[in-house]
C-alpha cells in the first residue's frame, strides 16, 4: 500500500507544480505547447531509447506479457468497436482506446513495482510492450488520419520512420538485440536529456489543468467515462481472468499482472493527443479520472491475500 500511495503523490505534487505556474503563467501562453514539444520531439525519445537500449529483451517471451498484451487488445478493442459504432472518429477514437489500455509504467508504474510487488524489473513487460508494440502503431494510425495521411503510398508506408518517439524505440530495441554497449560519452548526455520526460509531461499536463471544466462534463464524457471503466476495472479484470483461466497463474504470478493492468492511463498519452491536436479533452480527463479511481482499486488489489 505504501508504494501505491508514494507513486501517487510523487505525481500529484509534479502536477500540482504545473497548475499553479499555468496560474501564474510564468512560461507565457505558449508554455504547455513548448513543453509538450519537449517531451513529445526531444526528452520522450531519448528516454526511450536509453531504456530500451539496456533492456533484457528476453522478457518478451514471458507469460506476463502475453497477459499484458490480451488484456490490452481487449479493453482497446471494446473502446475502439464502440467509437465505430458511435461514429466518434478515427484520431478520437485512438486516443480513447489508449486510455483505456495504455498503462502507466513508468514513473508510477516503477515506484509501485519496488513497494508493492518486490521487483522493479516486473515492470519491464510492460513497458517494453507498450513502447515497442503500441506506441509504434498508434501513432501511426493518428499520423494517416490526420491531414498529413492522405498521399503517395510509398510515404504512409514509411510514416513510422518519421516518428521521434517510434525510432527511438526501435534504435533501443535494435540496440539491446545486437548487444551493443552504447560509450559513456554517448549515452550519458541522452540520459540527461531523456530525464526531462516524465516532468515536462507532468507539467505540462497540470498547465492544462488551469483552463478545463470539471472532468467528465462536455461533448466527450461517454469517451471518458467509457475509457475510465475499461482501464480501472475492464483491463484488471481481463488481466485476472487470462492468468487465471488461460495461463494458470497464482501468488505472486498473478498479482503482478493484475496490479500492473490496474495502473492508471500513462500522462504521456495527452502528449500524443496535443501533439496531433485531436481528443485532448479527453485523454486529460480520461488519465485525470482513471489515476484518482486507481488509487483505491490498487489499494484493494495490493492488500488481498494471495
Amino acid at each position: 500500500m505504501q508504494g501505491v500511495l508514494t507513486g501517487f503523490a510523487v505525481i500529484a505534487v509534479v502536477i500540482g507544480v504545473g497548475y499553479l505556474i499555468g496560474r501564474q503563467g510564468y512560461l507565457g501562453e505558449h508554455g504547455r505547447e513548448v513543453l509538450t514539444r519537449l517531451a513529445f520531439h526531444v526528452a520522450s525519445p531519448a528516454l526511450l531509447f536509453t531504456t530500451l537500449a539496456r533492456a533484457d529483451l528476453s522478457v518478451v517471451f514471458s507469460s506476463r506479457l502475453l497477459v499484458t498484451a490480451m488484456s490490452t487488445v481487449a479493453a482497446a478493442g471494446v473502446f475502439v468497436a464502440i467509437g465505430a459504432a458511435r461514429g466518434w472518429g478515427v484520431g478520437r477514437t485512438t486516443i480513447g482506446a489508449l486510455c483505456s489500455s495504455y498503462v502507466n509504467s513508468g514513473n508510477l508504474g516503477i515506484p509501485i513495482a519496488v513497494y508493492v510487488l518486490g521487483d522493479a524489473s516486473l515492470v519491464a513487460p510492460v513497458l517494453l510492450f507498450q513502447l515497442v508494440g503500441v506506441t509504434p502503431v498508434a501513432l501511426t494510425v493518428l499520423d494517416l488520419s490526420g491531414p498529413g495521411g492522405k498521399g503517395p503510398l510509398w510515404r504512409r508506408l514509411l510514416t513510422p520512420l518519421t516518428n521521434p518517439i517510434a525510432i527511438a524505440s526501435l534504435l533501443g530495441v535494435a540496440v539491446a538485440a545486437a548487444g551493443l554497449r552504447v560509450p559513456g560519452p554517448v549515452m550519458d548526455p541522452l540520459t540527461l536529456i531523456g530525464n526531462m520526460s516524465v516532468p515536462a509531461v507532468l507539467l505540462a499536463f497540470g498547465i492544462s489543468l488551469c483552463a478545463s471544466t470539471m472532468p467528465g462534463r462536455g461533448a466527450d464524457r461517454h469517451p471518458v467515462f467509457l475509457s475510465v471503466a475499461l482501464k480501472a476495472v475492464g483491463q484488471p479484470l481481463a488481466a485476472w481472468a487470462l492468468a487465471t483461466g488461460l495461463f494458470g497463474l497464482h501468488g505472486h504470478l498473478l498479482l503482478d499482472v493484475v496490479v500492473t493492468s490496474a495502473l492508471p492511463a500513462a500522462q504521456n498519452l495527452y502528449t500524443y493527443a496535443s501533439r496531433y491536436q485531436v481528443g485532448e479533452t479527453l485523454a486529460r480527463d480520461s488519465i485525470l479520472l482513471s489515476t484518482v479511481i486507481s488509487v483505491p482499486v490498487l489499494v484493494v488489489i495490493a492488500t488481498l491475500p494471495g
